[in-house]
């Protein structure tokens, strides 16, 4: 059965469509507000021509635009006259709608032009996905995880940046590997002694006993840190008062905008997993993954039956690697793509490096990828086991079942 075909160019005041008749012809173009009227609008015209053309379908893209093409979503799948209709709504990869716009090499570059482009390219199909909107719950979800992965990237970013801070008050700190430089007691040290000479210079005795305070317990020989932190201290460059005073400001600010990035990440993630709670789900079985980031896969996920494969799902996080051939040559070496869901991915790194150091398969394997290569190893092997986490992230939500570890 023929469809309607509608492409939707967003931006933030304006939405402009595209409607293509079922052999590729234009029906009709327009620019609607992108607000609730402007929706409301758009549904009218769509039923409209689906009531001209005495057509049952409508396959509806636009492309992921920001937060622009959320609501817009919501209003087309919620509205009541485009729901007598069969409709499939699409949220497409701006880079696939670039790529799919090469074809044609004397278009220019418009809103009215973009729309067009979107409504032939669903009209050839291959899209990847069906926007997954009939349950909520997951987009829910999905607000909170990816707002904790954008905590979670300012907190990285201030780190670095805490890095920065220490090289330049302790340098000597910051090069010894040993010392953390972003740890609690690091922190301490640097709020607690003015410059590296009161530092460098404190008792052993007393800095021991700061050491084994700050560090809760977690040194297995304060003492020998001690040492070793005032020893870095002895050996780091210093700085004018004058300089060193700034750095001390700077440092304020840093530490306490890291706290404050902390406590965010403390209440998503509280907030994360009483949204979970709703959510049925069998990955919380696998040893190491947790709640939260067995939410951030499925927030990502959706309904696993969306996906016709673990490869499919793999391709969908950009956990597959491009492959160089012609004739009989095959490159040994080659690049993980750039494209993907850049928030599955992450979920699926960050589960993945957990799940290794608690299941012992994972183990294995990530320890036989680490040793394979002599560059990279960490970054390759991590990414392996998140494509072998795949695998059983899809077999375990397709099968509904729990994971059982292997023995020994």
């Amino acid at each position: 059965m023929n469809p309607l075909f509608v492409g939707i160019d967003v931006s933030s005041k304006n939405n402009v469509a595209y409607l293509m008749k079922p052999d590729g012809s234009k029906h009709s173009s327009f620019s609607v507000q992108n607000n609730l009227g402007g929706a409301k609008l758009l549904s009218e015209r769509i039923v409209s021509a689906l009531g001209s053309m005495q057509l049952e379908r409508v396959v509806i893209g636009l492309e992921a635009t920001s937060i622009y093409g959320d609501s817009l979503v919501y209003a087309l799948r919620e509205d009541g006259r485009l729901g007598r209709f069969q409709r499939k709504i699409h949220v497409l990869n701006p880079k696939q709608v670039r790529k799919f716009k090469e074809a044609y090499s004397d278009l220019p570059k418009n809103d009215w032009v973009d729309a067009f482009v979107i409504a032939d390219h669903l009209r050839f199909g291959r899209i990847n996905r069906e926007v997954y909107m009939d349950d909520y719950r997951y987009k829910a979800l999905q607000t909170l995880t990816r707002a904790r992965f954008d905590v979670i990237q300012n907190l990285t970013r201030e780190k670095q940046r805490f890095a920065n801070y220490l090289f330049l008050k302790c340098s000597g700190m910051a090069q010894d590997k040993d010392i953390q430089n972003t740890s609690a007691t690091t922190i301490a040290l640097m709020e607690h002694f003015e410059t590296v000479d009161d530092l460098a210079n404190a008792d052993l005795e007393e800095l021991t006993a700061f050491i084994t305070e700050t560090g809760r317990g977690k040194f297995a020989d304060p003492d020998a840190t001690a040492k070793a932190v005032r020893a870095a201290a002895k050996g780091s460059y210093r700085l004018p008062k004058t300089v060193n005073d700034t750095v001390n400001q700077a440092m304020a600010v840093s530490i306490a905008s890291m706290r404050a990035l902390k406590g965010q990440v403390k209440v998503l993630d509280k907030a994360i997993e009483q949204q979970f709670e709703i959510i049925p789900n069998t990955l919380t079985s696998i040893p190491g993954i947790g709640k939260v980031y067995s939410a951030g896969i499925i927030a990502e996920i959706g309904d696993i039956h969306r996906f016709d494969s673990q490869a499919s799902v793999a391709k969908y996080a950009g956990l597959v690697w491009n492959r160089s051939q012609s004739g009989d040559f095959e490159a040994e070496h080659s690049r993980m793509i750039k494209s993907g869901n850049r928030y599955l991915r992450y979920y699926l790194l960050e589960a993945a490096n957990s799940v290794r150091r608690c299941d012992s398969e994972f183990r294995r394997y990530y320890d036989l990828k680490f040793k394979e290569v002599n560059k990279y190893q960490h970054k390759r092997a991590l990414a392996l086991t998140a494509r072998k986490l795949v695998r059983l992230v899809f077999r375990l939500l397709k099968d509904n079942r729990l994971y059982i570890p292997p023995e020994g």
